[in-house]
């Protein structure tokens, strides 16, 4: 079977360097097996995401010399295989509407908090969600949302995990590409996660699973910042019957403070140094990836 392996930018800003980083190794990594390379364009946010970003990530990744095969994957045109994908959750009970704001998260938090309680937290610092109102019932659900409350769809992570029964691990590749240990996933470190939301039938996490598994992706390599998210793909992959890439997480560029570049930050942006004058040989050195082979 050959591999595949994607980058997939999300087009609502600039490309910068960690991105030419991890597209540029993915890119080396599949030519050095004969492997395939995808690009794939997240953009279920369709409020951030912008059609000339799209474009303008495109240009950057010609211009790097990078190849990709064709048809590219919009996540935006996809909507209802995630939607199909999470029609199967619910009909297993396993999401439910989720009702409360920020706000009122925040103020469950800080009263926990005021009186010496420690609110858990997820691997990315936020709390978890308070699940008040995952055991409504159908009739109390639908008066909420004929109120035109927003909400999201979030997972039963203990139901979740009960269900898939066994341990979850995945496979994670070292720089040595026949090298690879084997990673224990603790999905439930965080919570009750976000699979949907009521404008959009997906979130990050279903949409990459259910993308990885229809592109027949076998090689997902991506920064270090996405390891800990791992573990809810991994219980995804498992709940619906999905097949397991091999992951690879690949340090990530960082500015001259130590802080992980941003498309916030234009100064690192692909378009920035290409005015400046930089060539795609540069762009290797400063990221540290050795040059092609003629």
């Amino acid at each position: 079977m050959q591999s595949v392996f994607r980058f997939a930018p999300s087009p609502n800003g600039e490309l910068h360097l960690g991105h030419a980083y991890s597209a540029m190794l993915n890119y080396d990594l599949a030519r050095s097996i004969g492997g395939k390379f995808l690009i794939r364009i997240e953009d279920i946010d369709v409020v951030r995401c912008r059609r000339e970003y799209e474009m303008q990530a495109l240009d950057d990744l010609a211009w790097l010399g990078l190849r990709w095969e064709t048809p590219i994957r919009r996540q935006s045109e996809h909507f209802e295989d995630y939607r199909r994908a999470l029609e199967k959750l619910m009909a297993r009970g396993l999401v439910y509407p989720a009702f409360m704001s920020r706000a009122e998260i925040r103020s469950q938090v800080e009263a926990r908090e005021a009186v010496g309680g420690r609110w858990p937290r997820d691997p990315d610092g936020a709390s978890l969600y308070p699940g008040l109102d995952r055991d409504l019932d159908l009739p109390a659900e639908e008066a909420l949302m004929a109120e035109g409350r927003s909400y999201a769809f979030r997972l039963k992570m203990d139901a979740a995990v009960a269900e898939v029964g066994a341990a979850l691990y995945w496979n994670e590749h070292g720089s040595e590409a026949s090298c690879y240990v084997r990673v224990a996933a603790e999905p439930s470190l965080w919570g009750d996660v976000i699979v949907a939301r009521k404008e959009i039938p997906t979130s990050y996490h279903l949409s990459v699973v259910v993308d990885d598994a229809a592109q027949g992706v076998t090689h997902v390599v991506r920064g270090e910042d996405l390891r800990p998210a791992t573990a809810v793909h991994r219980l995804l992959q498992r709940l619906l019957k999905l097949p397991a890439p091999l992951y690879r997480h690949h340090r990530l560029i960082l500015d001259d403070s130590g802080r992980k570049l941003s498309k916030t930050y234009r100064d690192t942006s692909l378009a920035t140094l290409r005015k400046s004058g930089a060539d795609p040989a540069d762009i290797r050195h400063l990221v540290g990836l050795p040059q092609p082979p003629l």
